[in-house]
């Protein structure tokens, strides 16, 4: 995108003492499974079928990038940023479509408001074992951030060795709900739902499951941020400064609860995807926070 300014970089150096926020039943998960996993398929997680785009090494050879895409997003949206983030960080980088998205099973509707928990507590762990997830990172945007934050809130899963949240949700705001009606009625009245036919076999199951969910009062007391104090390991969060979903709010919620190190990078002129409107500043975030974690932890050579 032209006119982009350098990134800002904030980083948090210290960490807290987390040893009394410790939870009993946070055991870590062993990730013995050996699956082979081809560069595109689908893998059975209870009722559903995800599709899944699998590029670089497997599992069991190199670390791997597992990336949750956002509330209207599925393993093809990404575009090329998987492939560029394998070339930069040499890790394995496993994409897939949650259920209602891309060509996975469709979703029940209405989605329940605790959706996201389900995915974080009871899908993304089978997902994990089931690739024979050894370590790496979670890569979330939006939802996806928030379903990150929650499965690394909810357990000591020492196969994650960080986060990297791009535009995350931990409460819902003002801007939030507005920004969501108005791309309903986008939605009814223009050409979106053809768009998104395009990267979903079922567009009203994707977009009514995620729009009527977020726009339900009752979601207004949807608050995560209870997870951010339990989360051992680094966090990156990549925000766009134009964000028309949330606002720095939700960077300042992470400082404020997260024990453990938080690298900020913030984009002037990106919105709510720096990974399509900033792809430079946000790959190079990105490949720079999974280079020192791994690396720190030798999952990957110096």
């Amino acid at each position: 995108m032209a006119g982009l300014v350098p990134a800002i970089h904030v980083l948090l150096l210290g960490t807290k003492d987390v040893d009394a926020r410790d939870r009993p039943g946070h055991d870590g998960v062993s990730g013995d499974k050996m699956t082979t996993l081809l560069p595109n398929g689908f893998l059975t997680i209870g009722a559903s079928d995800l599709e899944y785009r699998m590029i670089g090494p497997s599992p069991e050879q190199a670390p791997t990038i597992v990336m949750l895409h956002e509330g209207l997003g599925s393993a093809g949206l990404w575009g090329d940023f998987p492939e560029k983030l394998q070339a930069a960080t040499g890790a394995g980088v496993f994409a897939y479509s949650r259920a209602g998205y891309g060509a996975s099973t469709p979703a029940r509707l209405p989605r329940p408001l605790d959706y996201m928990h389900t995915e974080a507590l009871d899908v993304l762990p089978k997902l994990l074992d089931a690739i024979g997830f050894r370590r790496g990172l979670l890569l979330g945007h939006s939802d996806g951030a928030s379903i990150a934050a929650i499965y690394a809130g909810s357990r000591q899963d020492h196969r994650v060795e960080g986060i990297a949240l791009i535009a995350p949700h931990f409460i819902v705001e003002d801007i939030s709900v507005a920004s969501i009606a108005e791309i309903k009625t986008t939605y009814e009245t223009t050409n979106l739902k053809e768009k998104l036919s395009r990267w979903h076999k079922d567009a009203d199951n994707t977009f009514y499951g995620w729009n009527d969910a977020w726009l339900d009062p009752k979601f207004r007391d949807w608050d995560i941020s209870e997870y951010l104090a339990y989360i051992r390991v680094p966090v990156a969060i990549v925000q766009g400064e134009q964000d028309q979903y949330g606002t720095l709010r939700q960077v300042e919620i992470a400082q404020e609860e997260c024990y453990c190190p938080v690298d900020v990078v913030l984009i002037a002129d990106a919105g709510h995807s720096p990974h399509r409107e900033a792809a430079g500043e946000t790959l190079a975030a990105i490949a720079d926070f999974a280079a020192a974690v791994l690396r720190a932890d030798g999952a990957l050579a110096a």
